[in-house]
């Protein structure tokens, strides 16, 4: 039955960990942006990377083949690149993560631009909550994330940003 089908592939899909962020599957980042049987019976699955030029998005694209080859051999990734991914398709329960493993995760929605055009923004530590934190740069591990140094704690710690 088609909608069995499509309940493995979902799950499947939710085994699926970002490669950046270890500790988040790709539902979580809401990077699926859909799945669906086309009329000669192949799954199809949308996917939209996090940055149009990620370079984790071929590596993301490898593991969901793994993971679907286990159960569905006739299958189709398609990426999607309009609608442009944005941090507000993140789970909530994903930014609480994010926050668990020492990064501050996006606030706010993507309309607010302040960050991208320069302006200060106050970022608690993901570590101890202060607000007192300060920007090193505006590119940290990877191009999604800003990093940040904590001045009560001292620690320094990765945001990801809002866009």
């Amino acid at each position: 039955m088609v909608s069995d089908r499509l309940s493995q592939i979902t799950n499947a899909l939710e085994r699926v960990m970002d490669p950046e962020l270890p500790f988040l599957s790709i539902t979580e980042l809401g990077m699926i942006r859909g799945t669906e049987i086309d009329d000669e019976g192949k799954a199809i699955v949308h996917l939209s990377p996090t940055y149009s030029g990620c370079p984790a998005t071929d590596a993301i694209q490898e593991d969901i083949r793994a993971m679907l080859s286990q159960i569905d051999s006739n299958f189709e990734i398609k990426l999607v690149l309009s609608p442009a991914w944005t941090t507000d398709w993140i789970q909530d329960s994903a930014k609480e993560k994010m926050r668990q493993n020492g990064i501050a995760p996006p606030e706010g929605s993507s309309a607010d631009k302040s960050f991208l055009l320069g302006e200060a923004k106050s970022i608690a530590c993901p570590q101890c909550g202060s607000n007192a934190t300060k920007l090193v740069s505006p590119f940290g591990s990877t191009a999604c994330k800003a990093h940040f140094k904590c001045k009560d704690c001292l620690e320094p710690f990765d945001h990801f940003k809002c866009i």
